[in-house]
Order: structure tokens, then C-alpha cells, then sequence
């Protein structure tokens, strides 16, 4: 096992209180009580990263659910599921259930598939995981079935509630089923957001900083996490610009931690620590 997980999961963690490590792009591990999460983690080397991946897909073990938010390689790292299957053979995969034959194909069986839609729940070791539908870049939902190509996360456990926002814009009636869940304490928001360099090469697109600067000023999390700016040079955001905007429109809306891999944050439900 990495010695980054092994001190992840070895740490003491006090009754209501959650411990996340960042893992780069939108990845993140989430430690709740006994329950270890791994959501949108991408492992798998690649020429053009930026950073390395700080847990080589092999040395992760010991995980109770991987997440992923949508079928992109930086959010469902079919190749690192794969091994992941096989070296936590108790973990759970959740994704969205109209991705459900691609995440077959990687060889999970489908007692431990755990396809979802909007609104709907799992529980992993007594951590409840919600599925909120994502406009990455347009909602899209399947006419046929119903089920949308992007998911949300809300992540709740021992009093705290984690919103893992996934690849996404705000649209409309998204603010309100984020209000419904009551108080967040802690949330990871995309900020690379989206221009026609990028259209222009299919690279789709995120909130500006400044959109996710004003959807966690509404929606008031104790803790914001700006993610997906660090990985990939045509793909950049700036963590800084979205922190002084923040700090500047909400002033003591929300405290923003900066994330750095490898630096645990700890979450205490209604206290950001």
C-alpha cells in the first residue's frame, strides 16, 4: 500500500470530522470514520500531465468506493479501474448509469457497479452518496432513458456533507437541489473554465473562476477547494484569481484552502478546520 494512503486511513480522526487529500485535477480521496472514498482520481501516466500521479494505480488499496463523475480519462481512468477492480476486491464503483457498458468492459462485476441518475443514493459503509446531474457542457440528458452523461456528488457521513462538483457550469434549478441539502462544509469546484481555443480542439468546457467564485458565495460551504487548473497546460485555471475574487465579492462567505497534493484538509462538521 502507498505510504500516502496508509497515512491517510492510519490517521486519527475524531466522531464528525472528515480528512480529504487532493490527488490533482478533480481527484480527491475522502476519509469519513472507517470509510475511504476515491472520487474522479486520474492515475494513469500520460505525456501530457503536467504532474505526475501522486498514488501509482497499483499502490491503491485498501478503498471502499471509487467515484466517477463522468467518462472523461481525467474522471473514469478505465485503465487504472481496472487494477482497482482487482487490488480492492470489496470496493463498490459508482458512476453514471449511462456509462454502464464501458464500466462492464473493465471487467467490474455488476454487484459492485453502482450505476446513478439524478437524485438518486448509495451508501458505502455508512457514508450516504447522492448523485446531482452536471451541465458539462450542456446537461444532455438521454431522451431515451432519462439518465444524464455527467453526475455531481454529494458526500455525507458522521454530520458532514462533501459536494464533489465534477465538470460542470451552473444551470438552471441547480441552486436550489444543492440548497436542499442543507449545509455544506466542504466542496471541490472546477475553475479552468471554457474559450474557443478550447472549443475549437473538442476540449469542453467548466466554470470560470469567477462563476465558481459566485456559486460557492450562494450556496456557502464552510470550505471551498478550487480544482481542475493544475494538470494539463491547455487546460489551465488559477486557483490564486478564483481566491482574491472570492475574497473580494463574498468577503466571509467561505473560507478557500488552495490545495496541495499530498496536504491533508480536515473537515469538522459546522466548523471549517
Amino acid at each position: 500500500m502507498n505510504a500516502l494512503i496508509e497515512k491517510l486511513k492510519a490517521a486519527p480522526l475524531e466522531k464528525g470530522t472528515a480528512a480529504l487529500w487532493w490527488l490533482g485535477q478533480m481527484g480527491l480521496l475522502v476519509r469519513i470514520g472507517g470509510t475511504l472514498l476515491c472520487v474522479d482520481y486520474y492515475a494513469s501516466p500520460s505525456g501530457s500531465r503536467q504532474t505526475p500521479p501522486p498514488v501509482p494505480a497499483r499502490e491503491m488499496e485498501g478503498v471502499d468506493a471509487f467515484l466517477g463523475t463522468h467518462d472523461h480519462s481525467d474522471h473514469i481512468d478505465h485503465p487504472a479501474w481496472k487494477i482497482w477492480a482487482e487490488r480492492n476486491p470489496g470496493a463498490r464503483f459508482v458512476f453514471p448509469a449511462l456509462r454502464e457498458q464501458g464500466v462492464a468492459e473493465d471487467g467490474i462485476a455488476k454487484a459492485r457497479r453502482v450505476g446513478m441518475n439524478d437524485g438518486e443514493s448509495v451508501t458505502v459503509g455508512g457514508v450516504k452518496i447522492t448523485a446531482v446531474a452536471a451541465a458539462h457542457e450542456f446537461l444532455d440528458r438521454d431522451p431515451a432513458s432519462g439518465l444524464y452523461p455527467c453526475l455531481q456528488y454529494m458526500i455525507e457521513g458522521e454530520g458532514i456533507r462533501i459536494w464533489h462538483a465534477g465538470d460542470t457550469l451552473r444551470y438552471e434549478g441547480m441552486l436550489a437541489k444543492l440548497k436542499r441539502f442543507g449545509r455544506i462544509d466542504a466542496a471541490l469546484l472546477p475553475i479552468n473554465g471554457r474559450d474557443g481555443a478550447r472549443y475549437r480542439r473538442g476540449c469542453i468546457g467548466n466554470m470560470t473562476f469567477q462563476e465558481a467564485a459566485d456559486l460557492a458565495g450562494e450556496v456557502n460551504p464552510l470550505v471551498v477547494i478550487p480544482g481542475h487548473w493544475d494538470m494539463f497546460a491547455d487546460n489551465p485555471g488559477d486557483p490564486e484569481a478564483f481566491r482574491d475574487y472570492l475574497d473580494a465579492k463574498y468577503p466571509g462567505a467561505c473560507r478557500c484552502v488552495i490545495p496541495s497534493v499530498g496536504s491533508p484538509i480536515y473537515i469538522k462538521a459546522e466548523q471549517a478546520g
